[in-house]
């Protein structure tokens, strides 16, 4: 299947059908990883912007290696150098961007719907890399395609998210592509970081750690974001990890096959144990290293990519870099 929009911005947006077409293809992607040559040609004289307007060190790392293993010029923006500095606005930034005939831009912004609205005004294709507390839906993916790993099918697999759900954009990502993928969806954390609203998406609210956990095939474990918090909705670091920090003691009260998921940055010792963090059932570093082939698949597919020419792998269509 081909997707139907130019842009990726959210899972929302996106059918189980398309959904499912990108992890194909990131799975295909995957198995460049353990080529001698890291690298194809398929996105050859295509110039991709990573136009990113708020931090960001893994999923800037990861867009650039994808776009490097696909072949693709990259350029990189700097906000804190550049124009929007001096009052430009984000539109007329990202329209002198596109008359330099560029294909794709990769957005992250602070603001929710930074990424829909330089969507609709330009006609190169733009990837949502974080907006806000609104969508990351390259994150969402790559957490799919890590739980499918190690799952299959997760239809009827029940997955918990736990953590500063108000704040989190991956929270709502993970939501939208699990449940289209007919996952159950639990979140858990303090009232206070817990949206009643949550619900309204198709997932399950509890604030009681141990019950959240029981019966859940993954624990995805979320940052606390401080940064986009007007006041402190919890008294301390201490308190929230005597609460809802994921331990080896929560561990004892989830199934033995149940494994732990987090997006990175953590911090250690407060909504995650260094024990758990570094410990056997965490996937995290499978996540960072899938997250490259989610957004390898990501741009070729937008990029008017056929999936059908990767076939049962990158094999077919795929041929390494010379």
């Amino acid at each position: 299947m081909i997707l139907r929009s130019k842009d990726l911005i959210g899972l929302e947006d996106l059918s189980r059908e398309e959904i499912l077409t990108i992890l194909e293809a990131a799975e295909a992607f995957r198995t460049i990883f353990d080529r001698p040559v890291r690298k194809v040609p398929i996105m050859r004289g295509r110039t991709v912007v990573n136009f990113f307007v708020e931090p960001s060190t893994r999923t800037r790392i990861s867009f650039e290696l994808a776009e490097k293993r696909l072949s693709a010029d990259i350029v990189n923006f700097d906000a804190s150098t550049s124009s929007l500095k001096k009052g430009e606005t984000l539109r007329d930034t990202a329209e002198n961007i596109q008359a330099m005939k560029i294909d794709m831009i990769v957005v992250r912004h602070s603001s929710p719907g930074a990424a829909a609205y330089l969507g609709r005004v330009l006609k190169a294709s733009v990837i949502n890399a974080g907006d806000g507390a609104h969508e990351h839906p390259t994150q969402g993916l790559l957490d799919i395609m890590t739980m499918r790993q190690r799952l299959g099918d997760l239809a009827g697999r029940k997955v918990t998210i736990i953590g500063d759900i108000a704040q989190s954009r991956v929270a709502r990502s993970n939501i939208y592509g699990l449940t289209k993928l007919g996952a159950e969806v639990t979140v858990c954390g303090p009232p206070t970081m817990v949206p009643a609203a949550i619900a309204r998406l198709g997932a399950t609210v509890e604030h009681d750690l141990k019950r959240a956990v029981a019966d859940a095939d993954v624990l995805n474990i979320l940052r606390i974001q401080l940064e986009r918090q007007s006041q402190m909705v919890f008294p301390g670091n201490r308190e929230y990890h005597l609460m809802f920090g994921v331990t080896e003691e929560v561990l004892r009260h989830t199934k033995p096959s149940c494994f732990v998921m987090h997006p990175g940055p953590m911090n250690r010792d407060v909504e995650i144990s260094s024990a758990v963090a570094d410990g056997p059932r965490q996937v995290i570093l499978e996540q960072v290293t899938n997250g490259v082939a989610v957004r390898m698949a990501v741009i070729y597919l937008l990029s008017g990519g056929d999936p059908r020419q990767l076939g049962g792998g990158a094999r077919a269509g795929v041929r390494e870099e010379e």
